[in-house]
């Protein structure tokens, strides 16, 4: 019997917008087999999600199509590729020289992740090959193909897509003192210039401090889908978590509805930018 999907699509299936959304780290599922593993409680992992950021995706929403996972990071990180995983928490990972892993996997945070913050491992014991195999095959895949499915569908359709990758982090520091969003491109590989400038312009214009690439320039997701070349152009945004969330981080907060106002503002710069294309190079 087929497995319903892990993930939710918001949208036609024919794009109405060149501009999609992908939310892969806000799942609040954690299967019991997870729950079971743990050596913690369930809330310290819960650091790990990108607590309520899709409900400003959906805030936010007017016509675009998002991708949004329901399945807890905890569980497989979409972020990451099938390749990162890591040895001291899954028995199928291959160990190699620790110069070629990732930032994110030599500290933990591979494809199942090893930690949270604030705490130690979070596994009493490592998976099983055929565990995180299964994972792979029925979360990681099936969202990647989703997202594929839809940018091309974008593409075919404007002659450009414009993937927005939405995510949230910890402050990075006190208010006034840090940038409140930050933008990745990988360092200008995934995106024209000038998508980003706009979402730039949006935040600053909304009076918060923004980066670039700075201390996010963009994982898995952008190096996977991004194609600028082919007109498939991809940003990670991220946005503080105290801008949309309570004190505790925990619930929405007195900033969500102006966070989701503003990235409508986003969604509505970069859709306006895309339709800025010669028609020659859309069609081509």
């Amino acid at each position: 019997m087929l497995q319903p999907p892990s993930f939710t699509r918001v949208g036609a299936l024919s794009p109405a917008s060149p501009v999609v959304l992908s939310v892969p780290h806000a799942g609040r599922d954690y299967p019991p087999a997870l729950r079971a593993a743990l050596r913690v409680s369930l809330a310290a992992v819960l650091p790990l999600e990108d607590r309520h950021i899709d409900g400003v995706a959906r805030a936010a929403r007017t016509v675009e199509t998002i991708i949004i996972q329901d399945r807890a990071r905890a569980w497989i990180d979409l972020n990451r590729g099938e390749d990162e995983r890591d040895s001291k928490v899954d028995e199928g990972a291959q160990p190699g020289p620790v110069s070629r892993q990732s930032a994110k996997l030599r500290s933990g945070l591979g494809l199942v992740p090893r930690r949270s913050s604030g705490t130690g491992d979070l596994w009493v014991r490592r998976f099983t090959d055929a565990d995180v195999t299964r994972r792979i095959a029925e979360d990681h895949r099936p969202y990647h193909m989703a997202l594929s499915q839809v940018l091309d569908a974008a593409r075919a359709k404007f002659g450009v897509a414009v993937l927005l990758d939405v995510h949230s982090m910890p402050p990075l520091g006190p208010p006034g003192s840090a940038p409140r969003i930050v933008l990745g491109d990988r360092f200008g590989e995934t995106a024209d210039a000038r998508f980003v400038a706009r979402l730039e312009a949006e935040g600053v214009a909304a009076g918060h401090a923004t980066a670039l690439n700075t201390p996010y320039a963009g994982g898995h997701i952008l190096a996977r889908h991004a194609d600028p070349d082919g007109g498939i152009h991809a940003i990670q945004l991220e946005f503080d978590r105290s801008l949309y969330l309570d004190r505790r981080f925990d619930a929405p907060g007195a900033g969500f509805a102006a966070t989701g106002a503003l990235l409508g503002r986003m969604l509505q710069a970069l859709t306006d930018e895309a339709g800025r294309l010669p028609i020659a190079a859309a069609a081509e």
